[in-house]
């Protein structure tokens, strides 16, 4: 499985953005698919991951009710809406597949990240 992310890119603290992980090579549909990210000097960590039925969601705390996942299964598709940025979300964000978890050792994909940055 082979993950694309897109979206990221330069905004102002305050505005919105929406990340998208496509999956090529295999069907992700039956698998939980998660986002991290990782600031300089920091450990990369979750953001929200998504229940392969879309039933049930995981978020940091510093990104819930700001931040959403979703995703579309026919489209093979993860999404992360951002909104309400802030400066200390500016990170490098992966998509990772197949785990639902906190943990970034439970995800078996990863893709390539794509670079998010918060302007103050």
């Amino acid at each position: 499985v082979q993950l694309q992310a897109s979206g990221g890119g330069l905004v102002q603290a305050g505005d919105s953005l929406r990340l998208s992980c496509a999956a090529s090579g295999r069907t992700v549909s039956r698998n939980g698919m998660g986002w991290f990210r990782q600031a300089p000097g920091k450990e990369r960590e979750l953001v929200a991951a998504i229940n392969w039925s879309a039933d049930s969601t995981l978020y940091a705390d510093s990104v819930k009710g700001r931040f959403t996942i979703s995703r579309d299964n026919a489209k093979n598709t993860v999404y992360l809406q951002m909104n309400s940025l802030k400066y200390e979300d500016t990170a490098v964000y992966y998509c990772a597949g197949r785990g639902y978890s906190m943990l970034s050792s439970d995800y078996d994909y990863w893709g390539q990240g794509t670079l998010v940055t918060v302007s103050s």
